[in-house]
């Protein structure tokens, strides 16, 4: 067994194409049909495709323009932060009926850790629930997706395992709506079957460097050094050493109040263009804005956040003629970054957006644009 094979219970839970089905839910006529949230321009790009979409091969960061050649009949709809934000305040409601140990990644993801639940799903009353087996812990995990169906009318998937990389892959395993339970008894055998390309980190470049050493699936993972590992791949090297082996004692942080706050989406594989890195760079805007308002703040300054392929960090700030107060002023000013900005070119692993000096809204004054 791994190191984390004790008592330890963590579950990560994904709502199943966020965007897109919020959109369906408050509109009946979509449901059923290929749904993309995003701009309908000619130069738009889609944010976030329904799965009857997705059947068509439409996918976030395509451009609009391709999403309809492939999907003739593709109903696109703009973005309603303030709807999904909603949504996402209500899934967090229920994940804290059961745990204070909350960790949200974006609107739609959160890790939570079900070691020792304060409170039921449902939000009946009563003693907390004693999870002794992980068994236990998915069907409070199960019982969470029932509640975030019942009560916010959207479906999610979930993971539960005893570590926080083997729960997120998990949650991917049976989209949507399923539930994939990694036993501390079985972990070994899953991460040894998982295909390379499936360790979190690793894009298509890093997975064919892997596949020309004959690094197929996390059985051909294990049989390297951590030496080898990390002179291929730097602190990922390491990474990938300790998770092959079920070594993940990360714990699930709890976001707290701070005099900044951020957000930053990791990609699958490296990306270069704004159409491609412009959805996720949207959600985080979104997952900051939330919680500027949740703390009733504003932020004066605004920064996005850039890593590239070699780990170089670059970062772009602006203070903006007012304070930002929710998501559609926050991507104005990270898109201004974005597009008007000078920075050096090359393939992106990862964007971000933070914001800081913030202050409560009630202080905030509105004069003139964003922009002076």
């Amino acid at each position: 067994m791994g190191v984390n094979a004790g008592k330890r219970f963590v579950a990560h839970v994904d709502l199943d194409a966020f965007f897109a089905s919020v959109e369906q839910r408050d509109h009946p006529e979509l449901r059923g049909k290929p749904v993309a949230v995003g701009a309908g321009s000619a130069r738009g790009v889609v944010m976030a495709a329904s799965y009857e979409a997705r059947a068509f091969g439409v996918h976030s960061a395509m451009p609009t323009a391709w999403a309809r050649r492939r999907c003739p009949e593709l109903q696109v709809v703009p973005a309603r932060f303030s709807a999904y934000q909603e949504a996402s305040a209500a899934v967090r409601a229920i994940f804290e009926r059961v745990t204070d140990l909350v960790e949200p990644l974006a609107l739609d993801e959160a890790f939570l850790d079900l070691s020792e639940p304060i409170g039921h799903p449902d939000g009946r009353p009563g003693e907390p629930l004693e999870l002794l087996s992980i068994d236990d812990a998915a069907a409070v995990a199960m019982a969470i997706q029932a509640a975030i169906e019942r009560e916010v009318g959207l479906t999610a998937s979930a993971g539960v395992a005893s570590g926080k990389f083997l729960a997120k892959v998990a949650s991917g395993v049976e989209k949507p709506g399923g539930l994939t339970v990694v036993r501390p008894e079985e972990a070994l055998d899953f991460l040894a079957q998982l295909p390379i390309e499936r360790f979190f980190g690793v894009g298509p470049k890093t997975a064919a460097r892997l596949q020309e050493l004959g690094v197929h699936r996390g059985a051909d993972l294990i049989l390297r050094s951590e030496a080898e590992l990390i002179e291929l791949l730097g602190k990922h090297g390491a990474f990938l050493y300790r998770v092959v082996r079920n070594n993940d004692p990360r714990p699930v942080v709890p976001d707290r109040a701070r005099k900044s706050m951020g957000a930053e989406r990791t990609f699958a594989s490296n990306v270069t263009t704004v159409g491609e890195f412009a959805p996720e760079l949207a959600k985080a805007c979104a997952n900051v804005a939330a919680r500027l308002e949740n703390m009733a703040m504003v932020a004066r300054t605004v920064t996005v956040k850039f890593r590239y392929s070699d780990f170089s960090i670059v970062t772009r700030s602006l203070t903006p003629a007012h304070p930002v107060a929710n998501a559609e002023e926050l991507w104005a000013v990270a898109e201004h970054l974005v597009l008007h900005v000078p920075r050096p070119q090359g393939d992106l692993r990862l964007i971000g957006v933070s914001v800081s000096h913030l202050f409560p809204r009630h202080q905030r004054v509105v004069q003139g644009g964003l922009f002076p």
